[in-house]
């Protein structure tokens, strides 16, 4: 979850030219998604762009059901919660729906697209993943594209950024649900979807009835000064794992002292071709961009493998392959976001409770991630976010935390204290060497499927999901031709 990679998790914006005619207070009708095999059903609700202003501006919140295979389908769906905060549902649909499709067996399943993204007014700023590289990483240039991005969003007819909160956009949820004609939903919130799942439990418990949260980020989290705190304790677990790996030990004796050393160099003039255009571009590398290039790698444990042969051939010179693996993670498919959502989201909800201008005692790995969005919020409009928003009140019904180990942003230490406040009720499972988001995990998918179509809650409760447990770190990356040093 952030402005940079830090936050391009589970995201996309793939909705076919049929469902983006789906037109307001429609009931689901027939049509087509790009990546979805099967026909699917396209709907909308028309809810209040205020809802304290029922007759002033209207918006329209576009939602894509695939319908249940069996004929006598259970009444309960499957609702997905997609993350960032910026993410379409329904353009992630594609990527997801296959961890859904035991449940989609006798249960339909329900893609909505949060106010703010996808075809629900949506708040997009353009794409930065194609700029130049410098550009990517010039706080300044951000600052100024953000203020521009803001000013051209307001100019719209939904252009009132202070409605984009969570709570706001839990109420369209609910208005979907009643559209539906369900009666009890199952919710499935990852990454910033795991906060507006807790959100809406929190505002119609009575509505739900099991709901499974991957990469738990509670609305008490305070983005994006934990990312500094979170993303250092994952630098640290990978330069860890190098030292406990035989092989990565003996290639890489004093990866900590590759790192320092990279630091140490910088800020100097590097070539490097665009990992997505090809083009050859010069320009400064600087601390912050290479800590930036951390992070997006981190979440992934697979391209954290690669990690220690690329930090040590950038102590050497080469830094492509370290802007590659940043760049492979930002690039993959669905990984957009709708950033004036995201910065209205984040604004509302995180930036009145940051420890501003707390620089010196952060972690370096998050400072320059916390500068940017204290200077994008502080002119950024602002929802009102009443206090109870940041309590999570017991829970009634089962809930299934699940968290990475190794994940950089959404570390168990959060889940913890969310499971806690649910009460019994809560089951948390810790994957020690997943990143952010387990769910994708072989075996996880059918602890999914076990958890919410347990007929009672005490048969939920006690699903067993030891199996994701003993998945291996992978091991680190080695190439099988050497990286010469560049030459001094």
């Amino acid at each position: 979850m952030s402005v940079l990679t830090g936050c391009r998790a589970l995201a996309g914006l793939l909705l076919a030219a049929a469902a983006l005619r789906a037109s307001a207070d429609t009931a689901p009708a027939p049509c087509s998604v790009t990546g979805i095999r099967n026909q699917v059903q396209c709907g909308a609700v028309t809810r209040a762009l205020d809802p304290a202003q029922p007759g002033g501006v209207k918006i329209d919140i576009h939602y894509v059901v695939v319908p249940a295979l069996a004929r006598r389908k259970l009444p309960d769906p499957v609702f997905l919660l997609a993350g960032g905060p910026g993410q379409s549902a329904i353009g992630a649909a594609p990527q997801v729906l296959p961890l859904f499709t035991r449940l989609n067996n006798r249960r339909d399943i329900v893609f909505v697209d949060q106010r703010g993204t996808g075809r629900s007014a949506p708040l997009e700023c353009e794409d930065p993943r194609y700029r130049p590289l410098a550009a990517q990483s010039d706080p300044e240039r951000q600052v100024a594209e953000m203020a521009a991005c803001r000013e051209a969003l307001r100019k719209r007819p939904y252009g009132g950024l202070r409605f984009f909160t969570t709570t706001i956009a839990m109420q369209d949820l609910d208005a979907v649900r009643r559209a539906l004609g369900a009666e009890r939903i199952n919710l499935v919130g990852a990454s910033y979807g795991t906060r507006a799942a807790l959100e809406y439990q929190r505002q119609f418990p009575s509505h739900v009835r099991r709901s499974v949260i991957d990469g738990v980020a509670p609305p008490d989290m305070v983005l994006p000064q934990s990312v500094g705190t979170d993303g250092t304790a994952a630098l640290e677990a990978m330069f860890e794992a190098c030292r406990a790996e035989p092989a990565c030990r003996a290639a890489h004796p004093d990866l900590r002292g590759d790192w320092s050393a990279l630091l140490a160099g910088l800020p100097k003039v590097v070539t490097v071709a665009h990992p997505l255009g090809g083009q050859p571009e010069t320009f400064t590398l600087t601390q912050d961009m290479v800590r930036g290039a951390l992070r997006g790698p981190l979440y992934v444990p697979s391209l954290t493998a690669a990690l220690p042969q690329a930090i040590a051939e950038a102590a050497h010179g080469h830094v492509e392959a370290l802007v590659g693996l940043n760049s492979m993670f930002v690039a993959r498919k669905g990984m957009a976001l709708a950033m004036g959502m995201h910065f209205s989201v984040i604004c509302s909800e995180d930036y009145p409770r940051m420890a501003h201008g707390a620089d010196a005692s952060e972690p370096p790995f998050g400072r320059d991630f916390t500068r940017l969005y204290e200077r994008v919020c502080a002119d950024w409009p602002r929802g009102e976010v009443v206090p109870a928003f940041y309590q999570v009140p017991r829970s009634a019904t089962p809930v299934l935390l699940l968290s990475g180990g190794a994940d950089p942003v959404t570390p168990p230490r959060h889940a913890e204290r969310v499971a806690r406040a649910l009460g019994p009720n809560a089951l948390h499972v810790v994957v020690p060497n997943s990143g952010h988001g387990v769910l994708g995990i072989g075996c996880m998918r059918d602890v999914l499927w076990r958890f919410i179509d347990a007929e009672d809650d005490r048969q939920a409760l006690a699903v067993d999901a030891s199996c994701a447990k003993a998945v291996p770190r992978p091991p680190a990356y080695e190439p099988l031709i050497l990286v010469p040093k560049a030459p001094t």
